[in-house]
């Protein structure tokens, strides 16, 4: 299975695997699955972390770095996941979390978060 992890958990998986729910851990580490990261999680990382936002404190260079060293494949924001997002509904605010369900949708990928409100958007999104 294809999987896009949202930014929290990149961010747990990379620093604090403890943070990570079994299922979200089990699908992590399941050899069958093939891990995406998007560009959008790094662009919020850094710029919360600019912000001084306490949940926010990892190095994008340095996440992306580890993400890459550990097989996970980058997925770059295109204009198609841009305009997606204009056909969601109005579950969410935050415009990363929004990104990420349209590239989801659009890629056909899976998206595993640990948002329950970003897991009420319909399509291939999965709460771990």
């Amino acid at each position: 299975m294809k999987l896009l992890l949202d930014t929290h958990l990149l961010l747990w998986a990379a620093g604090d695997p403890d943070r990570l729910s079994f299922d979200a851990r089990s699908l992590i580490e399941a050899q069958e699955n093939v891990l995406f990261f998007s560009a959008a999680s790094l662009w919020e990382i850094a710029i919360k972390k600019s912000l001084g936002r306490s949940d926010f404190q990892a190095d994008a260079r340095l996440v992306r770095r580890g993400l890459l060293d550990n097989g996970y494949i980058e997925l770059p924001v295109s204009s198609e996941h841009a305009v997606a997002v204009e056909g969601l509904p109005d579950i969410h605010k935050d415009p990363f979390d929004r990104m990420l369900v349209a590239q989801a949708m659009v890629e056909g990928i899976v998206l595993l978060t640990a948002d329950p409100v970003v897991a009420n958007y319909p399509g291939p999104i999965r709460k771990a």
